[in-house]
Protein backbone atom coordinates (compact mmCIF):
# COMPACT_ATOMS: atom_id res chain seq x y z
CA UNK A 1 0.00 0.00 0.00
CA UNK A 2 3.24 2.02 -0.14
CA UNK A 3 2.21 5.89 -1.69
CA UNK A 4 -1.63 5.16 -1.65
CA UNK A 5 -1.97 8.73 -0.64
CA UNK A 6 -5.89 8.60 -0.25
CA UNK A 7 -7.58 10.79 2.70
CA UNK A 8 -10.10 8.73 3.21
CA UNK A 9 -10.87 5.03 3.03
CA UNK A 10 -13.88 2.73 3.34
CA UNK A 11 -13.66 -1.14 4.26
CA UNK A 12 -16.38 -3.53 4.26
CA UNK A 13 -16.19 -6.75 6.22
CA UNK A 14 -13.62 -5.39 8.32
CA UNK A 15 -13.84 -7.31 11.34
CA UNK A 16 -12.17 -10.31 10.48
CA UNK A 17 -9.48 -11.74 7.49
CA UNK A 18 -8.85 -9.63 4.68
CA UNK A 19 -10.80 -6.79 5.86
CA UNK A 20 -9.21 -6.85 9.13
CA UNK A 21 -5.73 -6.84 8.25
CA UNK A 22 -6.30 -4.45 5.43
CA UNK A 23 -7.35 -2.09 8.04
CA UNK A 24 -3.96 -2.65 10.36
CA UNK A 25 -2.06 -2.43 6.81
CA UNK A 26 -3.64 1.31 6.41
CA UNK A 27 -3.45 2.10 10.43
CA UNK A 28 0.46 0.83 10.14
CA UNK A 29 1.23 3.29 6.99
CA UNK A 30 3.23 6.57 7.68
CA UNK A 31 0.77 8.84 5.67
CA UNK A 32 -1.99 6.80 7.41
CA UNK A 33 -5.19 8.36 6.53
CA UNK A 34 -7.05 10.42 8.01
CA UNK A 35 -9.71 8.58 8.33
CA UNK A 36 -10.69 4.69 7.81
CA UNK A 37 -13.92 3.82 8.51
CA UNK A 38 -14.14 0.11 9.38
CA UNK A 39 -17.69 -1.02 8.32
CA UNK A 40 -19.13 -4.69 9.67
CA UNK A 41 -22.82 -5.57 10.20
CA UNK A 42 -21.94 -6.08 14.16
CA UNK A 43 -19.30 -3.53 15.35
CA UNK A 44 -20.42 -4.13 19.04
CA UNK A 45 -20.63 -8.18 18.60
CA UNK A 46 -17.81 -10.77 19.74
CA UNK A 47 -16.00 -10.56 16.69
CA UNK A 48 -15.73 -6.49 16.59
CA UNK A 49 -13.60 -6.95 19.47
CA UNK A 50 -10.18 -6.71 17.39
CA UNK A 51 -11.52 -3.27 15.86
CA UNK A 52 -12.82 -2.16 19.22
CA UNK A 53 -9.11 -2.61 20.20
CA UNK A 54 -7.49 -0.60 17.19
CA UNK A 55 -10.08 1.91 17.35
CA UNK A 56 -9.17 2.74 21.02
CA UNK A 57 -5.63 3.19 19.95
CA UNK A 58 -5.83 5.22 16.79
CA UNK A 59 -8.09 8.05 16.63
CA UNK A 60 -8.44 8.39 12.65
CA UNK A 61 -10.19 5.00 12.58
CA UNK A 62 -14.31 4.74 12.88
CA UNK A 63 -16.05 1.68 13.64
CA UNK A 64 -19.17 1.68 11.49
CA UNK A 65 -22.37 -0.50 11.30
CA UNK A 66 -22.86 -2.07 7.38
CA UNK A 67 -25.27 -4.64 6.40
CA UNK A 68 -24.27 -5.00 2.92
CA UNK A 69 -27.79 -7.00 2.94
CA UNK A 70 -29.71 -4.28 3.83
CA UNK A 71 -30.42 -0.80 2.14
CA UNK A 72 -31.30 1.03 5.11
CA UNK A 73 -27.89 -0.22 6.72
CA UNK A 74 -25.93 0.98 4.24
CA UNK A 75 -27.72 4.49 3.85
CA UNK A 76 -27.23 5.14 7.09
CA UNK A 77 -23.54 4.11 7.22
CA UNK A 78 -22.84 6.45 4.28
CA UNK A 79 -24.79 9.05 6.56
CA UNK A 80 -22.59 8.42 9.19
CA UNK A 81 -19.38 8.51 6.94
CA UNK A 82 -20.46 11.55 5.38
CA UNK A 83 -21.08 13.62 8.78
CA UNK A 84 -17.66 12.71 9.64
CA UNK A 85 -15.97 13.54 6.40
CA UNK A 86 -17.73 17.12 6.85
CA UNK A 87 -18.14 18.33 2.97
CA UNK A 88 -15.32 16.35 1.73
CA UNK A 89 -15.50 13.31 -0.75
CA UNK A 90 -14.64 9.34 -0.22
CA UNK A 91 -11.16 8.43 -1.89
CA UNK A 92 -11.52 4.85 -1.41
CA UNK A 93 -14.11 2.42 -1.13
CA UNK A 94 -13.24 -1.23 -0.69
CA UNK A 95 -15.77 -3.59 -0.91
CA UNK A 96 -14.57 -6.76 0.63
CA UNK A 97 -17.28 -8.41 2.58
CA UNK A 98 -18.57 -11.72 1.21
CA UNK A 99 -19.43 -15.20 1.67
CA UNK A 100 -18.62 -18.38 0.32
CA UNK A 101 -20.46 -21.83 0.96
CA UNK A 102 -18.26 -25.09 -0.27
CA UNK A 103 -21.20 -26.54 -2.09
CA UNK A 104 -21.42 -28.73 -5.31
CA UNK A 105 -23.28 -28.19 -8.48
CA UNK A 106 -25.58 -31.01 -7.29
CA UNK A 107 -25.71 -30.24 -3.95
CA UNK A 108 -26.55 -25.93 -4.43
CA UNK A 109 -29.97 -25.35 -4.20
CA UNK A 110 -31.91 -21.87 -4.84
CA UNK A 111 -31.41 -20.63 -1.53
CA UNK A 112 -27.30 -20.63 -1.41
CA UNK A 113 -27.40 -18.88 -4.66
CA UNK A 114 -30.07 -15.74 -3.58
CA UNK A 115 -28.05 -15.61 -0.20
CA UNK A 116 -24.69 -15.59 -1.79
CA UNK A 117 -25.68 -13.31 -4.64
CA UNK A 118 -27.59 -10.72 -2.60
CA UNK A 119 -24.24 -10.63 -0.45
CA UNK A 120 -21.33 -10.80 -2.84
CA UNK A 121 -22.79 -9.13 -5.97
CA UNK A 122 -26.18 -7.24 -4.92
CA UNK A 123 -24.09 -5.91 -1.55
CA UNK A 124 -21.55 -4.47 -3.20
CA UNK A 125 -23.55 -2.89 -5.98
CA UNK A 126 -25.85 -1.39 -3.83
CA UNK A 127 -22.84 0.09 -1.75
CA UNK A 128 -21.44 1.95 -4.57
CA UNK A 129 -24.55 2.94 -5.51
CA UNK A 130 -25.30 4.87 -1.94
CA UNK A 131 -21.35 5.98 -1.98
CA UNK A 132 -21.36 7.31 -5.37
CA UNK A 133 -21.95 11.13 -4.26
CA UNK A 134 -19.05 10.97 -2.26
CA UNK A 135 -17.15 9.40 -4.30
CA UNK A 136 -18.00 11.60 -6.47
CA UNK A 137 -17.46 15.12 -4.23
CA UNK A 138 -13.67 13.19 -3.87
CA UNK A 139 -12.69 13.32 -7.69
CA UNK A 140 -14.53 16.89 -8.20
CA UNK A 141 -12.60 18.35 -5.42
CA UNK A 142 -9.05 16.46 -5.87
CA UNK A 143 -6.00 18.32 -8.32
CA UNK A 144 -5.36 15.19 -9.49
CA UNK A 145 -5.38 13.89 -13.01
CA UNK A 146 -6.14 10.41 -14.43
CA UNK A 147 -7.64 7.57 -12.20
CA UNK A 148 -6.49 6.59 -9.24
CA UNK A 149 -6.89 5.29 -5.44
CA UNK A 150 -5.74 9.19 -4.06
CA UNK A 151 -8.58 10.53 -6.22
CA UNK A 152 -11.39 8.40 -5.96
CA UNK A 153 -11.60 4.75 -6.75
CA UNK A 154 -14.04 1.44 -5.68
CA UNK A 155 -11.92 -1.67 -5.41
CA UNK A 156 -13.93 -4.86 -5.29
CA UNK A 157 -12.31 -8.23 -3.73
CA UNK A 158 -13.06 -11.02 -6.16
CA UNK A 159 -11.38 -14.12 -6.53
CA UNK A 160 -9.88 -16.57 -9.37
CA UNK A 161 -12.65 -18.60 -8.97
CA UNK A 162 -15.39 -16.37 -11.04
CA UNK A 163 -12.55 -16.40 -13.89
CA UNK A 164 -14.45 -18.38 -16.68
CA UNK A 165 -10.66 -19.41 -17.90
CA UNK A 166 -10.06 -20.91 -14.47
CA UNK A 167 -12.60 -23.80 -14.56
CA UNK A 168 -10.91 -26.67 -15.15
CA UNK A 169 -8.01 -26.68 -13.32
CA UNK A 170 -9.87 -25.69 -9.98
CA UNK A 171 -13.09 -27.91 -10.18
CA UNK A 172 -11.09 -29.33 -6.66
CA UNK A 173 -13.11 -26.31 -5.28
CA UNK A 174 -16.78 -26.17 -6.52
CA UNK A 175 -18.12 -23.64 -4.23
CA UNK A 176 -20.52 -23.39 -7.28
CA UNK A 177 -22.96 -20.40 -5.70
CA UNK A 178 -19.41 -18.77 -4.84
CA UNK A 179 -17.59 -18.89 -8.12
CA UNK A 180 -21.00 -17.69 -10.37
CA UNK A 181 -21.54 -14.50 -8.07
CA UNK A 182 -17.71 -13.93 -8.21
CA UNK A 183 -18.04 -14.15 -12.14
CA UNK A 184 -20.99 -11.69 -12.09
CA UNK A 185 -18.80 -9.36 -10.17
CA UNK A 186 -16.54 -9.30 -12.17
CA UNK A 187 -18.71 -8.14 -15.14
CA UNK A 188 -20.45 -5.54 -12.71
CA UNK A 189 -16.93 -4.20 -12.15
CA UNK A 190 -16.23 -3.60 -15.70
CA UNK A 191 -19.64 -2.11 -16.39
CA UNK A 192 -18.86 0.23 -13.39
CA UNK A 193 -14.99 1.07 -14.92
CA UNK A 194 -16.81 1.96 -18.17
CA UNK A 195 -19.63 4.40 -16.68
CA UNK A 196 -17.84 5.82 -14.02
CA UNK A 197 -14.37 6.64 -15.26
CA UNK A 198 -16.29 9.52 -16.96
CA UNK A 199 -16.76 10.90 -13.49
CA UNK A 200 -12.87 10.34 -12.80
CA UNK A 201 -13.45 7.14 -10.60
CA UNK A 202 -11.54 4.70 -11.01
CA UNK A 203 -13.49 1.18 -10.42
CA UNK A 204 -11.49 -2.01 -10.34
CA UNK A 205 -11.03 -6.29 -9.21
CA UNK A 206 -8.69 -7.39 -6.79
CA UNK A 207 -7.85 -11.03 -6.67
CA UNK A 208 -6.01 -11.63 -3.37
CA UNK A 209 -5.06 -14.84 -3.96
CA UNK A 210 -5.61 -17.90 -0.95
CA UNK A 211 -5.26 -16.22 2.09
CA UNK A 212 -5.63 -18.17 5.65
CA UNK A 213 -8.57 -16.58 7.13
CA UNK A 214 -11.96 -18.52 8.28
CA UNK A 215 -13.22 -17.94 4.44
CA UNK A 216 -9.95 -19.28 3.02
CA UNK A 217 -9.32 -21.97 5.56
CA UNK A 218 -6.44 -23.48 6.85
CA UNK A 219 -4.55 -23.97 3.01
CA UNK A 220 -4.64 -24.07 -0.21
CA UNK A 221 -7.47 -25.99 -1.65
Amino acid sequence: MAGLGARSVLVTGANRGIGLELVRQLLSKPDSPQWIFACSREPEGERGQALRNLASKYPNLVMVKLDTTSSASIKAAAACVENHLKGSGLNLLINNAGILKAVTLDMVDEEDMINTYKTNVIGPLLVNQTFLPLLKRAAQGSSKKGLSCSRAAIINISSILGSMDFVPPSVVKPAISYRCSKAALNMLTRCQSVDYQKEGILSTIIHPGWVKTDMGGPEVA
